[in-house]
Order: structure tokens, then C-alpha cells, then sequence
């Protein structure tokens, strides 16, 4: 499981011009992937990790703050691009599969008491963002 982490003043996901999960607010933005290997058990690591991940202003994390997060899925995160000009997605997870696990670290992270906005998974999303540093990071479980 893998998550480009973004510390952001504002972000939104629209689909079909409507706008489907934002954040008014300063927090995160979790664009998430799934491999084909990847287990519940991962889910619930990934979510403790983005909750607790201390890269908000002065070391603070969701968990302190309460900041909110805006979990966006993209298979693409395990694109492959070692070989030829065209991206490998043999590692990323088939769509039910991923779909199930995005659903999960939500849920994880809800139950942690998170505000999670999210993304409409498997749509044509539009993500725009207002990074704040900018301060992006790379999170594996």
C-alpha cells in the first residue's frame, strides 16, 4: 500500500462537475494505492500512519490537531515505468479488490476518530489542491 502525501491549505475532488469530497481547511491529501498483495491488515497500518503522521505545521499530526484528510484512490501510484515507454499496472490491485481496501483505511481512520472527505472511486476525478510548503511525502506500509 502506498500513499503521496500532501500537506495542503485547501483541496477538492469533483466529478461530473460536482463536487464530490474537499477540504475548507488545512490537512492532508492522501492519494492512495493499492497492490494486488495488499490485506486488510495493511489498511489498518496505512490509516494509523496517515492519522498519526507528524508533517502538519510545528510537528503536528491529524491526531493532535484534528485536522481533516481528503483519501483520493489512484492505482496509478503502482505504475511501472522501469521498462519501455508505456507504465506496467501488473503490481497495482484489480478495482474490487482496491476498492475494498480504500474503503477500509477510510473506515480505520473514521473509527480513530479522523474526518476523512474522499474521492468517488473507479470515476474520472478532478483534484485540485492548494499545497501548503509545498510538503508532500511518500507513505508505505
Amino acid at each position: 500500500m502506498r500513499a503521496v502525501v500532501a500537506r495542503v491549505t485547501e483541496a477538492s475532488v469533483t466529478v461530473d462537475g460536482e463536487v464530490v469530497g474537499a477540504l475548507d481547511e488545512p490537512g492532508l491529501l492522501v492519494l492512495l494505492g493499492i497492490a494486488k498483495d495488499d490485506t486488510a491488515d495493511k489498511a489498518d497500518g496505512m490509516a494509523r500512519k496517515l492519522h498519526e503522521l507528524r508533517v502538519l505545521r510545528d510537528e503536528q499530526s491529524c491526531a493532535t490537531t484534528g485536522s481533516p484528510l481528503l483519501v483520493v484512490s489512484q492505482f496509478t501510484l503502482y505504475g511501472d515505468t522501469r521498462k519501455g515507454r508505456r507504465p506496467s499496472w501488473t503490481a497495482a490491485a484489480r478495482p474490487e479488490h482496491a476498492e475494498r481496501l480504500v474503503e477500509a483505511v477510510v473506515a480505520a481512520l473514521r473509527e480513530r476518530g479522523a474526518r476523512v472527505a474522499t474521492g468517488r472511486f473507479g470515476a474520472m476525478m478532478a483534484v485540485r489542491s492548494v499545497n501548503d510548503g509545498p510538503f508532500t511525502v511518500l507513505v508505505e506500509v
